[in-house]
């Protein structure tokens, strides 16, 4: 009758390890912004697929030339008074950086403090070409954002990467490609990308995207845009986590037994 009543004791604690387990997520400790099984997602719209390009943003540090002539004649708007001609000219061909602040307003010469908070790159040169235009003759300004990036949890623990975003219309298939694929322990069916919205006061939109099969092509051709964050949800290898953290338990409880009929027979 003890020994019926050790097993059903031993039983129940199993049971019980195995319920803290679960409820605490030790089983899991290393999935990031887990999402509910009822959690409302954001849905994708045309805006946010094709054909959207880059938008300029807070912190984004953008290369500036301005020409004249529409081209014709690059514009020097370093001081002549350095004396250093090669110098200046190596630094007119590579372009100047500017830093956008945090309301989205960047400080360029001549024209001084302008906006350029949620343009595409060519809405942004459009418009400074309009503001250069009252002081030189049909300027032409050249633009390129140099720190857009993105963020890739490719579904496997201790793997992640920082992605440059070079080209302005990198999609997330484009993506997960360059940051070496979805990984052997992730979820295609379950990628989440994160979004920023334009006024950080607001919640960041969340979307879930299918990539098993063909039919989110479409979703896949999600024009990125800076500081995107892309999660592709890991397996949890439940089964396999479950023996390697039940294992001490049962070990203690079958100690618990042994010694306890050990003592008993003494």
């Amino acid at each position: 009758m003890k020994k019926l009543l050790l097993t059903r004791l031993a039983f129940f604690a199993m049971l019980g390890a195995l319920f803290f387990l679960g409820s605490c997520n030790v089983l899991n400790p290393n999935i990031m912004l887990h999402a509910g099984r009822n959690y409302k997602y954001d849905t994708l719209s045309l805006d946010t697929t094709i054909g959207r390009e880059l938008k300029i943003g807070p912190n984004d540090i953008i290369e500036f030339r301005l020409f004249a002539n529409d081209g014709f004649k690059m514009i020097d708007i370093i001081s002549s008074s350095t004396g250093n001609g090669a110098s200046a000219n190596s630094l007119i061909r590579q372009g100047f950086d500017y830093t956008v602040d945090y309301q989205g307003n960047v400080v360029l010469p001549v024209i001084g403090s302008e906006n350029l908070k949620g343009m595409t790159i060519r809405q942004a040169e459009d418009f400074l070409e309009e503001r250069f235009a009252q002081y030189y003759v049909h300027p032409f300004v050249l633009l390129k954002v140099l720190n857009q990036r993105v963020i890739i949890f490719p579904g496997e623990p201790g793997k992640a990467t920082v992605l440059t975003l070079n080209n302005q219309n990198t999609t997330l298939l484009e993506a997960l490609a360059l940051a070496g694929g979805i990984s052997a322990g992730g979820k295609a069916y379950n990628i989440k990308l994160i979004r920023q919205q334009q006024n950080p006061k607001l919640k960041p939109k969340i979307y879930k995207i299918d990539l098993s099969n063909i039919d989110g092509i479409t979703d896949g051709n999600t024009v990125l845009q800076s500081n995107d964050i892309i999660i592709v949800e890991p397996r949890r290898y439940i089964a396999t986590r479950v023996l390697s953290q039940i294992t001490p338990v049962v070990s203690l409880i079958t100690s618990f037994i042994t010694i306890y009929y050990v003592v008993k027979r003494l």
